[in-house]
């Protein structure tokens, strides 16, 4: 039975490793210890249960955080779920190595048409996290193939301002991640860009989001989840703009880009991904006000935390960076201006 325990933890470290960049250093190439079978009438009834439901396509997916609660899959079992890509090749999210993206100099500002129009918004708990919906905003430029449409934003988090974010940079996680879904033009639903035959039929722009200053256009946000504690519970947000929920359109044309997947089932990889290197700034009680309010289900049993799912295997594909000033974050920059200086010395004596 120990090797059976063990066997879940093998998993999660191998994939943390196939994260880290190529090649990897000697120690970590070095090829693991597989744990032994289990015997025989050991390993017959652990494992009919997930062959039956794997066959037959049952069971709900959930986050890691409700497994525990109640019977559902978690992210690790969501490719046991019937007609999801969640096992693909290029799934979302992924830590993005920064020494290690590619600059694209076609990757130029955006259009962002209608995001200053006051709307009436709607707020819906979908019980996996809080759903915006809205009239159709459109975005072009980009480097993105055409004008898309935007019709849907949702937010991760967790239950503390270490942790929330479903993209890492460099292996730091930060506090939530704002996630603004587009579809092409041609199509009329996420549902049927996700079922296209259009490898960018979805784009999505990815915001991180900070512990810092007191964010006001979040606050009269956070100030309604009170009216949608419990799944399918929704409300109206009048008169709001999606412009005042971001940085200032100059920070806007610094970003990441590369090929993935929707980040929950069914994991299609249909979607240009987009991330930006500015992040959202809001306070600790705004972050903490989510897991706080919000439930997964009717019941309001299980606070709604952890809505994230856990880094993918990125693989051999390319990530770029818009800009050539953008190769190297700030903080990078700062650390590096003293080496270079130091060598410019040396080479002048």
């Amino acid at each position: 039975m120990g090797s059976a325990l063990r066997a879940p933890r093998l998993g999660l470290l191998l994939l943390a490793l196939a994260a880290l960049p190529l090649p990897l250093p000697l120690p970590l190439a070095l090829p693991l210890p597989l744990p032994l079978p289990l015997p025989l009438p050991l390993a017959l009834p652990l494992a009919l249960p997930l062959a039956l439901a794997e066959a037959s396509g049952q069971g709900h997916w959930c986050y890691q955080s409700q497994v525990k609660a109640e019977s559902c899959q978690g992210p690790w079992e969501w490719s046991d779920l019937s007609d999801t890509q969640c096992n693909g090749s290029e799934q979302s999210p992924v830590n993005i190595f920064t020494a290690q993206v590619k600059h694209n100099a076609s990757l130029g500002p955006f259009s962002f048409q209608d995001y200053d129009k006051k709307q009436n918004w709607t707020l819906k708990n979908n019980g996996h996290s809080v759903e915006v919906t809205f009239e159709p905003l459109r975005l072009s430029g980009g480097g993105l193939q055409g004008t898309y449409k935007a019709v849907q934003f949702h937010l991760h988090w967790s239950d503390s301002v270490e942790q929330g974010s479903e993209h890492t940079l460099d292996g730091e996680r930060f506090a939530m991640e704002m996630h603004i879904v587009h579809i092409k033009e041609k199509f009329q639903t996420v549902t049927e860009a996700s079922e296209g035959d259009d490898r960018e039929g979805i784009a999505v722009l990815g915001f991180l989001v900070k512990n810092g200053s007191e964010n006001p256009a979040f606050g009269n946000l956070i100030s309604l989840l009170k009216k949608i504690q419990e799944k399918d519970q929704s409300s109206l947000l009048p008169e709001v703009r999606l412009c005042d929920f971001l940085p200032s359109e100059d920070k806007l044309n610094r970003y990441f880009r590369y090929l993935g997947s929707l980040t929950t089932p069914g994991c299609q990889e249909k979607v240009i991904w987009t991330l930006f290197k500015e992040p959202i700034e809001l306070d600790e009680n705004q972050i903490t006000s989510f897991s706080k309010t919000l439930f997964y289900d009717s019941k309001k049993t299980m606070p709604m935390k952890d809505n994230f799912r856990p880094v993918q295997i990125r693989g051999r594909r390319e990530v770029q960076v818009s800009g050539a000033g953008s190769l190297l974050p700030s903080a990078r920059a700062a650390t590096l201006a003293p080496a270079l200086t130091s060598l410019l010395v040396s080479l002048l004596l």
